[in-house]
């Protein structure tokens, strides 16, 4: 049998690549430090005062919170849903001062001194708004997961007079993504409150 032997370069070679490759985290989580310093602003906190669904909140954020993560993080208010985070679903959908506008593209900043109101704060205590109740007795929902946004829109469309036709309807909603297609029961429901 053979014996192995390893050579004096062999050693130094491998020694020198094992110092070299133990000091490479260290140096990249230097530079990447470094560099964060140079680029990423630090955070701002704010202080402001906002009312959502009739009641005031003195709210510190950070100036890049939106609305949504305000809303369903720091006030637990989840009834407002996060979908795609991008303003493309619809599915976080939430008045301000009687405008629907995507919390999710919305800094919470934006709405100092202004009235929010989420699928929360449209019932009457326990008696239900119209749209929600059309809703329910319409089948405008199956998971339910985009139903709080499309409700929102829907209440919207009717407040600003866009349900002339069914077609109306579809192009006031368009903006609102339905995975399961409920998309009947949803004109439904909007053409019965309507009326």
């Amino acid at each position: 049998m053979e014996k192995q032997t390893y050579s004096r370069r062999f050693f130094l070679t491998t020694s020198s690549l094992l110092a070299t490759f133990a000091f490479i985290p260290e140096s990249v989580k230097a530079f990447y430090s470094n560099v964060k310093k140079l680029v990423i602003r630090p955070k701002e906190e704010l202080r402001f005062l906002v009312t959502i669904n009739k009641k005031k909140y003195r709210i510190n954020a950070d100036s890049r919170t939106t609305l949504l993560d305000l809303v369903r993080e720091q006030l637990q208010l989840t009834g407002t849903k996060k979908g795609c985070d991008h303003g493309q679903c619809g599915a976080c959908t939430v008045h301000v001062d009687g405008q629907r506008v995507l919390s999710c593209l919305t800094l919470a900043a934006m709405v100092q001194d202004k009235n929010v109101t989420t699928i929360e704060g449209l019932a009457d205590g326990d008696k239900l708004h119209p749209m929600q109740q059309a809703f329910i007795e319409c089948d405008g929902f199956q998971c339910g997961y985009c139903t709080p946004g499309q409700i929102m829109s829907a209440v919207a469309c009717v407040n600003e007079g866009h349900t002339g036709s069914v077609e109306e309807i579809k192009e006031f909603m368009s903006g609102n993504l339905c995975r399961c297609g409920a998309y009947n029961g949803i004109v439904e429901s909007i053409q019965k409150v309507a009326r």
